[in-house]
This record gives C-alpha cells, sequence and structure tokens, in this order.
C-alpha cells in the first residue's frame, strides 16, 4: 500500500518537531515570562494581567501549594471553575509546584464529582463558591483535605470586585448556600504565598502534567495521563502548523470555550502563551449579546470555538456589525463543522473557519487543515508534525487510499494511558504506540482526512462527548423505568442532542418525569431531550438491546 498519505503534511510545516527543546510546560512558561514580560497575557471582565502579573501570581499560588499545604510532586489539585483569572493562575500555580492538574467540569452533578475526585485521588480543589454546594454533599466520601473557594471578582480589584460578588451573591442569587468548614478564599491563598518563593521543581517529560477525564464506551469517565511531554508536544505542534500566520507577542485570542476541555485548555491557553498573545477569557459564552460586546472591546486576531458557537455569533445582528480588519485565524474543533455555517462565518468575517481534529487522549490536536486554505473543504485536515495516521479495518490492518476504516494515530502527543485503567488503555494504546479512535474516516484523493462516522455509539452535543451507557444507567436506576435505549439525533444548533427510548415499569410514568430525573443526576448537555416510549425495544437474540436499529429508525425520519 502507498503510504505517502501518512505523513502529508501541510507545505512549508516542518515534518518533525524538537520534542527536547523543553522538559516540561513549566520550562515555556518560563520562556514566555522572559520575553514577553509586560505583554498582557489575560483579559476578563474588563481586567487585564500581564505576563510578569501572571509569573508573580501563579508562583504566589505555587507557593502556597507547597508551603501551607504541603503538596509533593505529583499531589493531584482538582480545579472547579468556569474561565476567570484565577483559572490560569491555578494551573501554571499548580504545574509550578509540581502537582497535577484535575480539570472538573463546574456543571457536575454531585454524583460526576464524586466520581472524578475519588478516581484521581485529588485531595485539594480549588472551588468557585457558585458551586461550593455540590462539593459538600460529596466531600466526605472523597479524599480532599483541602478546599480553596474562589469568587468571581477576587481579581477585579477591592471596588469592582466587591461590587461584582454583591450583584452575583444578594441581587442575582447565582451562589446557592454552602458550608464547607476549614477553607481557605482564593485571595487569602495567594497572600499567604507571597509570605516566600516556591520551590523550583525538576520536571521531565515522563511527568503527569493533567488528568484530563473523557468518557469511554463503558459510560465512565477515565482519567487521560497525559504528561508534560505530550502537552510540551502539541504546543510546538501547533506553533509550527499555524507557522507566520501567527506574530509573537502581537496577538489578541478569544478563549470562549471553557479552559477544562482539552481544546480550550492547550490550543488557547498553552499554545498561545507560548506565543505571547493577550487570552481573552469568556466566562458565559452562552449570552451572546454579552459576549459580541467583549468582542468589540479588543483587537482581535483569532478565535477557536465550535460550529454551535460560531453558528450564534453568524445568527446575532451585532455579530456582524464588528470589525473584523484584524482577524486573522479561525480554527474549529470538538464536534464537525457544518459547511453552511463554514460559508456563512467566511462571508461575515472574511476569515475562512480552518477545521481541526482531535481527542483528550492526543493533547488534543492531531489534524489540522492548512492555514491558506481559501475556504472549507469538509475534512479535517493533515497530520501535525511528528504525527502519522493509519486507516485499519476490523482486523487492524491498513486499507487502501479511498477506502474507509478507523483512524488511528501515532505521535508525541499521545497519552500514556488511562489512570489506573489498564484494561481500558489495552482497548485502544497497541504495542505499536497507534491509537484507535474510533472514528470511522477515509483518504481523500488529495491525502486530507475525512471523518465519514462514528465506531462507538458516542454522542456528540455542541463538542462534548455524551455516552449511552451512563445515560442508560441513570435513566435506568428510575424506580418507573423497565428498560432503557440512548442515542444521539439530529439538531441544528447543537449537532446532536440525547433521545431516551423507555419501557414504562409505571404506566403514570410521563416524559417530564424522565428528564427532572436526569436533571438530577447529569450535567445539562448530557439530559436527554426527547424521550419515546416504547411496549419493548429491539434486541438480539441473545437480549442485548439494539442501539443500531434505533438509529436506523431515526435516520430513517430525517431522510
Amino acid at each position: 500500500m502507498d503510504k505517502v498519505w501518512l505523513k502529508n503534511y501541510q507545505a512549508g510545516v516542518p515534518h518533525e518537531i524538537d520534542i527536547n527543546q523543553f522538559q516540561s510546560v513549566t520550562e515555556v512558561f518560563d520562556r514566555s515570562i522572559e520575553k514577553f514580560g509586560d505583554r498582557p497575557a489575560l483579559a476578563n471582565m474588563g481586567k487585564q494581567l500581564s505576563y510578569a502579573q501572571l509569573d508573580a501570581l501563579s508562583g504566589q499560588f505555587a507557593s502556597f501549594l507547597q508551603h501551607k499545604l504541603g503538596l509533593k510532586k505529583g499531589d493531584r489539585v482538582a480545579v472547579m471553575m468556569p474561565n476567570l483569572l484565577q483559572y490560569p493562575i491555578t494551573i501554571f500555580g499548580t504545574l509550578r509546584a509540581g502537582g497535577v492538574v484535575v480539570n472538573v467540569n463546574p456543571l457536575y452533578t454531585p454524583r460526576e464529582l464524586e466520581h472524578q475526585l475519588k478516581d484521581a485521588g485529588a485531595e485539594t480543589i480549588v472551588i468557585l463558591e457558585n458551586f461550593a454546594g455540590v462539593l459538600e454533599q460529596v466531600l466526605p466520601r472523597t479524599r480532599i483535605k483541602n478546599v480553596v473557594i474562589a469568587s468571581i471578582g477576587d481579581m477585579l480589584g477591592f471596588a469592582k470586585g466587591a461590587l461584582v460578588n454583591f450583584v452575583v451573591r444578594k441581587v442575582k442569587k447565582m451562589v446557592p448556600p454552602w458550608r464547607l468548614p476549614g477553607h481557605i478564599r482564593f485571595n487569602d491563598a495567594l497572600s499567604a504565598g507571597a509570605a516566600r518563593p516556591y520551590d523550583k521543581v525538576a520536571l521531565g517529560h515522563e511527568d503527569i502534567a493533567f488528568l484530563q477525564y473523557t468518557g469511554g464506551t463503558t459510560g465512565v469517565a477515565k482519567g487521560a495521563e497525559l504528561l508534560h511531554r505530550n502537552i510540551v508536544a502539541n504546543m510546538l505542534q501547533a506553533s509550527a502548523w499555524v507557522g507566520t500566520l501567527v506574530r509573537p507577542g502581537q496577538e489578541v485570542i478569544v478563549t470562549a470555550l471553557p479552559l477544562y476541555h482539552i481544546f480550550s485548555l492547550t490550543a488557547n491557553l498553552m499554545v498561545f502563551i507560548e506565543m505571547g498573545a493577550l487570552n481573552v477569557l469568556i466566562t458565559n459564552p452562552r449570552d451572546i449579546p454579552g459576549f459580541v460586546k467583549e468582542l468589540r472591546k479588543y483587537p482581535i486576531t483569532c478565535i477557536t470555538g465550535v460550529n454551535t458557537l460560531f453558528n450564534a455569533l453568524v445568527n446575532n445582528p451585532e455579530f456582524a456589525k464588528l470589525d473584523f480588519s484584524t482577524w486573522r485565524l479561525t480554527l474549529g474543533g470538538g464536534m464537525a463543522v457544518q459547511k453552511a455555517v463554514a460559508d456563512k462565518w467566511q462571508a461575515v468575517t472574511g476569515v475562512p473557519l480552518v477545521e481541526a481534529y482531535g481527542l483528550t487522549e492526543t493533547s488534543p490536536a492531531a489534524c489540522i487543515n492548512p492555514m491558506n486554505l481559501p475556504e472549507y473543504n469538509g475534512t479535517i485536515g493533515l497530520p501535525v508534525s511528528s504525527t502519522e495516521i493509519e486507516i485499519r479495518d476490523a482486523e487492524g490492518k491498513p486499507v487502501a487510499q479511498g477506502e474507509q476504516g478507523e483512524l488511528c494515530i501515532r505521535g508525541p502527543q499521545v497519552m500514556r494511558g488511562y489512570w489506573n485503567r489498564p484494561d481500558e488503555t489495552a482497548k485502544v494504546l497497541g504495542a505499536d504506540g497507534f491509537l484507535a479512535t474510533g472514528d470511522m474516516a477515509m483518504i481523500t484523493p488529495e491525502g486530507y482526512v475525512k471523518l465519514v462516522d462514528r465506531k462507538k455509539d458516542m454522542i456528540l452535543v455542541s463538542g462534548f462527548n455524551v455516552y449511552p451507557n451512563e445515560i442508560e444507567d441513570v435513566v435506568a436506576s428510575h424506580p418507573d423505568v423497565l428498560e432503557v435505549a440512548c442515542i444521539g439525533v439530529p439538531d441544528e444548533k447543537s449537532g446532536e442532542v440525547v433521545k431516551v427510548f423507555v419501557v414504562k415499569k409505571n404506566p403514570a410514568l410521563t416524559d417530564k418525569d424522565v428528564i427532572r430525573y436526569c436533571r438530577e443526576n447529569l450535567t445539562g448537555y448530557k439530559v436527554p431531550k426527547v424521550v419515546e416510549f416504547r411496549t419493548e425495544l429491539p434486541k438480539t437474540n441473545v437480549g442485548k438491546i439494539l442501539r443500531r436499529a434505533l438509529r436506523d429508525e431515526e435516520a430513517a425520519k430525517h431522510a
């Protein structure tokens, strides 16, 4: 078989990166501090921090972890908050102290939070007070010893911060009651850490930087072990790919996707910190009018996002009135970019919407379209530097170009494995180093990678993975449910939404009962939007429910 396409890189991009340029994420961060000290690094809610200020504050947090909490190299620190200035301070502070960052979705239910904290073995958590009530419910069943409470106004200065916190707590009532004895406030932690410098920790390629949780075919969230080597590699790969399009120390990137998501974490925070850019953090991207107002304040040059975000923006009349003369790069990932959205985006902004592909397990970038493509091409692009791809059949053998099979990836950005789950690791990571993605793909005649289907039953809601087994487990635990099956169905707004087929145990059960029950046990994007009751579900001759038959029925409706 002709394997030229396995390393068909973008013209002008180096085929290989030198992973030994840096031994750790903190080494990259330190270099950026030296190069861009006086440049603005972060902006949020009208407040900016320079690289020098980020250096000082993250150093204070590192000192607090080491000298007040006794954090040792390899200890886990959970972070549970939306995009605020406190987030990067916490992440870089934890890494500088030698800790492992465990990113947590702040919308998690108690059940989901408890599982992740216990699985990761986290003993410290930094959490926004808005979500402290959820932590309170599960704290006794976890190993958490140290609770650091952040408030939205912490980094905004005394007067503005106090006003913002008052509005959030008293006017908008966004902070439910909570009680966590012994907690420490985020600003107090920084003050405590300012008393002495943090102790630099020797970190290398094989040390874990992030335990980044992702679902699986079992529906149980697993922690992908992303080493410093993996993140450094992906930073260098992305930097090589964007090449001359990005100017060090001059870019302004919009960070609207949550930093707990691997796409935003690496592509925005890590990559653009390495480039000396200003990261404009958007705390609530769902507020599109407010989001557009923020965009108007800065000379934006770059933005990343998912298809649903771009779609919402181009359908907002005020967005089209922005000055796009400084805009240079739009990168879409997390879910498939739709051609209609890409075309409208380019028509409104004058900038092509470049599609990329990655996974939590690949840190995440694996394939990206060339930056100089004149328009959307319907593919996920070409493998980034130092990355090989193969399309394999059911027997694990490479297929010919143009044939469909499972997309497999090998490169320095591929995770070491799933934390404490060697069996799950073995299912996806072969002895040859290739990661089986579970996505079906083919190579076009031009050598581009094109996704054609998903091998797994995963549902993709606005870029977030939803696993049917988890939904089915929750619905099945309802006392009035006999059987349940879960699939994804098309949705114009979010790509897909969750639909469940339920066989009742109690005839009085309604769809509202099912949805209400799911809201109590699942994050919002996982909650079924459609409930259909059936007298029976399609099954194999051994009694296994056939989700495929249900998907085929739904597909026929939309044909």
